[in-house]
């Protein structure tokens, strides 16, 4: 069986070809930024986006036909249970107008549903940004009347917690487990026997910083910058979702960078990533206090989990809160394949957005 995974970024899309769960084709195209900020709307990249994936098969002699399966990252869609679900119009035109919000993600189950409505067949997403099982508990903030939202990396959480399980002899939903995708942005959740029953935002301003997002802000201070008239609503927003955190201390969103800022001596950079590792651990270890001890394992996970500058300061400070498995990158084509395979082989069925 044949299946093409895509996975739209705010400048790249990474796109595979996995044949028999064997990856036998693979890239990440890259976006000029001007070329798309030319655009009006999201839904505008669309033809430009799948083109480039077209010109991808065409390359490696693969043709539309001799897929089985089509399979996108998920978006900013309302909140879901995990799993996954095939592309139908009322998620179409939700992804289209971005009714639940913007972001590059919304374009994994367009493209998807584009190019298999090409050769008659349809489209899915799997376990999207928006995958909602936290505690009622978990959710109230402390004010009445603003709810704390489940918006994290779902589809990677959840593949590398499955991952874990199969090197024990406990399925997933008998684990406790903790796992933090460390990337561009950080989300750290507690998946409690198969739920992610709590787990930070990672995209609206909540849990530690991370290279590009601030995470958690002092609320009188953020309330102060708003009122001061140097800002816009839209650019504060980009500023804690996009030019926040390790970028607004050192202009750059590239770890490796940091790391090479270290190597020099430049005193900065060496405070920024131990307070980077710092928040991680606190966010880490707040989750651990609701585990009452029963934890098996704290997964990290993401591209971030290739720096040795980041991660062995994050170790020394939670080691001795229990075994600590580290799976390096993001994983989400591998997991969209896994969950694309699993429909075709009859092991799941898809849901119905």
């Amino acid at each position: 069986m044949r299946i093409l995974a895509i996975n739209p970024g705010s400048t790249s899309t990474k796109v595979a070809v996995f044949d028999n769960n064997k990856r036998i084709a693979k890239a990440t195209i890259r976006h000029e930024d001007n070329a798309l900020l030319q655009l009006e709307t999201l839904a505008d990249q669309l033809p430009i986006r799948q083109r480039l994936i077209e010109e991808f098969l065409e390359e490696y002699n693969i043709h539309l036909k001799s897929i089985d399966g089509f399979i996108g990252r998920g978006g900013l869609l309302r909140p879901l249970e995990s799993g996954l679900y095939q592309v139908n119009e009322k998620m179409i035109q939700e992804l289209k107008d971005n009714v639940h919000g913007v972001h590059a993600s919304n374009l994994g189950g367009l493209i998807a549903c584009a190019l298999a409505s090409t050769v008659g067949k349809k489209a899915y997403i799997a376990d999207p940004v928006v995958v909602d099982e936290m505690c009622k508990v978990a959710k109230m903030s402390g004010l009445n009347g603003i709810t704390r939202r489940s918006l994290f990396h779902a589809l990677n959480q959840k593949a590398v917690a499955r991952k874990y399980a199969e090197t024990t002899t406990h399925a997933y939903e008998d684990l406790h487990l903790i796992v933090a995708h460390l990337g561009g942005g950080i989300s750290i959740g507690y998946h409690k026997q198969g739920r992610v029953v709590d787990v930070n935002n990672a995209l609206d301003g909540d849990g530690p910083m991370s290279p590009e997002r601030t995470g958690s802000l002092p609320v009188s201070g953020v309330i102060e910058m708003a009122y001061s008239g140097q800002y816009s609503k839209k650019e504060l927003l980009k500023m804690v979702s996009a030019y926040g955190g390790m970028f607004s201390y050192l202009n750059t969103k590239d770890a490796e960078e940091v790391s090479d800022m270290l190597a020099s001596g430049r005193v900065e950079a060496v405070k920024v990533f131990k307070a980077m590792a710092y928040q991680i651990a606190k966010e880490i270890g707040s989750l651990y206090a609701i585990t009452k001890g029963h934890l098996d394992a704290i997964i990290l996970t993401g591209g971030l989990a290739y720096n040795q500058d980041i991660i062995q300061p994050l170790i020394e400070i939670i080691d001795h809160l229990g075994e600590i498995i580290i799976y390096p990158g993001e994983n989400e084509l591998e997991a969209l394949a896994f969950n694309m395979n699993a429909l075709l082989e009859g092991k799941i069925e898809a849901k119905t957005y």
